[in-house]
């Protein structure tokens, strides 16, 4: 770890430091250190436009039937306990634990037909569009991070183009930022929350010191010799003193610092913890604050873990915990992409990686039900305020209109300006298209 020495300040809601923001190896990319991202970052240049994608990812299968399509109608064990409410859509309704959300509906789209869910407890297939059986097959698809990363690079060289807010929890497969997969791991997301990846420090040197750059990369010089004796890193050098100029910078550790905001500003987001549910994450609303301002510094696609979805018992219980604060930080952050112009490139989308069984068990919860789940979809210039999809009066299938994970991903794209017909190598140089399926959602378009 590069660690540079200096005075602690008050912590975030994950218990992380300033401080800590100054550990340039601790600011893991799934096992990659900071000069080799800016190496990869090197290599894939720098695109024209900052367009960009929050993803956020809602870790076990979110009830769909208690959030975004609720059937009052339907008998007492299928219907549940929340109410539906108008929202500031005529003749759209989603929970009575949404209230933000629904008077924002106008800049809101949501789909109630998401198909193609294969019942896995996995990121990925919300990460890359497509399933964890089928990316594996064929040698690991990428994340669209990754692939912002390999197609369009930095836009700013102080600020990584792929950051991953999703912190450890005690079920990995939920944890995943996105895999660069067979990318290679230089197209890695930058981590913050992420675990230490190596144990290099420099000693004497404080911020007092940053300035003189010239004693500093004397201190390099030793750390050089040592892992050019091994061969772990190509090219040390040149990319030191990059990952030195990006810490000179502050653009970054300013991004991270979310006590810059307007403490107003940050109310509205909300307060969370770091404290995980079970083998779930917690629900930090400041990562939906980080992630405005990392797409704002220059950041092109942000993934965000919040909270923990797989209520097999207690499910009402739970969602009254859990869904008041996805309201608040959600709401908070699309109000604030507005506010600032960015709703026309910046895309966000919800979702997790299955719906719930219409009928509620025994235990009171609802169990894994992948034949239809829900999205939701903002800014990127998207054609919001309406529902796509009707599933049938019970929430178990689609009544009509299905959408599939991969033509959720062709919209983004198309958000993005990359055409899901471009393709990138694999691990053999083979090209491979972004997606198998280019067509997007036409009523976003």
């Amino acid at each position: 770890m590069l660690t540079i020495p200096g005075r602690v300040h008050r912590g975030f809601c994950d218990g992380l430091t300033r401080r800590d923001f100054l550990k340039v190896g601790s600011l893991a990319l799934g096992g990659l250190s900071l000069p080799q991202l800016l190496a990869a970052e090197a290599e894939a240049g720098s695109g024209l436009s900052h367009k960009a994608v929050i993803m956020v990812f809602l870790a076990g299968g979110p009830p769909h039937q208690d959030m975004f399509d609720l059937k009052p109608d339907a008998p007492a064990e299928i219907r549940g306990e929340f109410k539906p409410i108008p929202t500031n859509v005529p003749g759209i309704e989603i929970s009575d634990q949404l209230p933000r959300l629904a008077a924002m509906m106008d800049k809101l789209a949501i789909i109630r037909t998401m198909v193609g869910a294969q019942g896995e407890h996995a990121a990925v297939q919300c990460l890359t569009g497509f399933p964890e059986g089928i990316s594996r097959q064929q040698g690991g698809r990428p994340s669209l991070g990754a692939i912002l990363s390999k197609i369009e690079g930095p836009v700013n060289s102080a600020v990584p183009p792929f950051v991953g807010l999703s912190p450890r929890m005690g079920h990995a497969p939920w944890a995943d930022n996105g895999n660069p997969g067979y990318l290679g791991v230089k197209y890695a997301p930058f981590t913050p929350n992420g675990a230490d990846v190596a144990s290099l420090s420099l000693q004497g040197i404080g911020l007092d010191r940053l300035g003189d750059r010239k004693g500093l990369l004397h201190s390099f010089d030793g750390l050089r010799r040592e892992v050019d004796a091994n061969g772990s890193i190509e090219g040390m050098d040149t990319f030191t003193r990059q990952a030195f100029d990006i810490i000179t910078s502050s653009k970054l550790v300013e991004a991270l610092d979310v006590t810059r905001e307007d403490p107003r500003l940050r109310a509205k987001y909300g307060y969370g913890d770091m404290k995980n549910v079970d083998d779930g994450g917690p629900c930090c609303m400041d990562h939906f604050l980080v992630a405005r301002r990392l797409v704002e510094a220059g950041a092109r696609c942000v993934t965000i873990g919040f909270g923990r979805w797989d209520y097999h018992d207690r499910n009402f219980i739970q969602c009254r915990e859990r869904l008041p604060k996805l309201d608040a930080g959600l709401s908070a952050l699309i109000e604030d992409l507005h506010i600032r112009g960015l709703d026309k490139d910046v895309s966000v989308v919800v979702w997790g990686e299955f719906g719930r069984t219409p009928k509620i068990n025994p235990q009171g919860g609802r169990d894994h039900w992948p034949p239809v789940s829900c999205a939701l979809l903002a800014g990127g210039g998207m054609k919001t305020g309406q529902v796509i999809g009707q599933t049938n009066r019970l929430a178990e299938v689609p009544k009509d209109r299905p959408v599939t994970f991969q033509q959720v991903f062709a919209t983004l794209y198309r958000n993005l300006g990359i055409s899901p017909t471009t393709t990138v190598p694999n691990h053999f140089g083979r090209p491979m298209y972004l997606l198998d399926d280019f067509e997007p959602v036409r009523e976003l378009i």
